[in-house]
């Protein structure tokens, strides 16, 4: 497999492999972003893609291919929740952040290849919204030591609430943002994303702005 320079950075897509459909005339959003995936490679957006089932797959994986070149980033695409992203079933969240947690020493391998300038973002449902979401955005960039990313709201091709966070800064979205039902405390159900959400990109978009 050929890859860019390492003075360039990794950018990496990984995708949850398990969310595949019942047939193939009937595909699962595996089977999309799967195909996403390709067309990101063949725009030249990112350089290696890969399917997971759990955590450990994925973070063990990252930690260890191509290990003398640094990421530039990484993206996750999959199922989320709030101050949470799935991988099938597995959650990574704050407990997996714990200094005693079992993905703590690949999250530290991974967190010693990233560039100072790069970037991890969950394309996954309402990752960042919620207190929850606030807590689990300001313990992963302190973990990886990098800028991270993620959305408030359900996405799908429209992409809405998308904020990031830098390691030592603290959230400026609102923790009720996206929350259709309940509490920033107990969130219930999120909004769907819409162009007229705010921080809205779609799937096609490859950047998240300075600022957001």
């Amino acid at each position: 497999m050929r890859l860019e320079p390492p003075a360039d950075g990794l950018r990496v897509v990984l995708y949850d492999r398990t969310c595949g459909g019942p047939t193939w005339w009937r595909p699962g959003l595996s089977d999309a972003w799967w195909v996403g995936t390709r067309l990101y490679r063949a725009l030249g957006r990112v350089h290696v893609h890969r399917g997971v089932a759990s955590w450990s797959e994925a973070l063990g994986w990252l930690a260890t291919f191509a290990q003398d070149r640094p990421l530039a980033r990484v993206e996750y695409w999959g199922h989320g929740k709030w101050g949470r992203a799935l991988a099938d079933r597995e959650d990574l969240d704050e407990r997996a952040l714990l200094r005693e947690a079992p993905h703590r020493p690949l999250l530290a391998a991974i967190a010693r290849r990233f560039r100072e300038d790069g970037l991890w973002w969950f394309r996954t449902c309402e990752t960042f919204g919620g207190a929850a979401g606030h807590r689990f955005a300001r313990s992963w960039a302190d973990t990886l030591g990098c800028r991270v990313a993620a959305h408030t709201f359900v996405i799908g091709a429209v992409q809405s609430g998308l904020h990031s966070l830098r390691p030592g800064e603290t959230p400026t979205w609102s923790d009720t943002e996206g929350i259709a039902e309940g509490t920033a405390q107990d969130p219930a159900r999120a909004h769907t994303s819409s162009f007229r959400a705010p921080h809205t990109i779609t799937c096609l978009h490859d950047t998240v702005p300075e600022g957001w």
